[in-house]
């Protein structure tokens, strides 16, 4: 049995579109308390996506004995500075403004554990680099995009409208979305989760 604990649907979409059979149970972690305890420590992004990752895999198979639980998280940095996902259109323009004609990295974590116990974790980052795009584009891709903008921690997904943002991206595309999943899928094939 596998377990999601993540509420992110572009997490269960890319899960449920590679074949995996697996129920959701979301784990309530205060994510900006761990993230700001982290910050006076490092400016590495992997460090809180891997760590926010495992607590919530554990929290989670604290409720399911024996099932293998997933947990992933992503985190955003931009010249050391790290994004959260926007409270509101308000923060989500600002923080679009703020990464626009520049580059910033993506680094996504995800984590296997059982009874309380991490089996195994791969971290993983992109940069992406947002075109100079005008106010006046930024006003439309925000009306189109609608409550979408909040959901991300980058206030866009890549995988819609949000490509129009960008002048380029090196990386993986499922790191982008939030989750390592060719490395996920061959760690569950290994461990005879998934059919080799």
């Amino acid at each position: 049995m596998i377990v999601l604990a993540s509420a992110s649907a572009a997490r269960r979409r890319m899960l449920e579109q590679a074949g995996v059979i697996f129920s959701v149970d979301v784990a309530a972690i205060d994510e900006d308390a761990v993230k700001q305890s982290l910050a006076t420590e490092t400016r590495n992004p992997a460090r809180p996506a891997a760590l926010l990752a495992e607590l919530k895999a554990v929290r989670v198979s604290a409720r399911h004995p024996g099932a293998l639980v997933i947990g992933a998280d992503q985190m955003l940095d931009q010249e050391g500075l790290w994004y959260d996902k926007p409270a509101d259109r308000a923060q989500a323009r600002a923080q679009l403004v703020a990464l626009r004609h520049r580059t910033h990295r993506l680094t996504s974590s995800v984590v296997a554990v059982r009874d309380g116990r991490r089996l195994w974790y791969h971290t993983e980052s992109a940069l992406l680099t947002m075109r100079n795009f005008s106010d006046a584009f930024l006003d439309h891709y925000l009306d189109n995009a609608g409550e979408a903008v909040l959901s991300s921690v980058g206030a866009y997904q890549l995988e819609g409208l949000g490509a129009q943002l960008f002048l380029s991206v090196e990386g993986d595309f499922f790191t982008i979305l939030g989750l390592p999943l060719l490395a996920l899928l061959d760690f569950l094939r290994e461990n005879g989760e998934l059919v080799s």
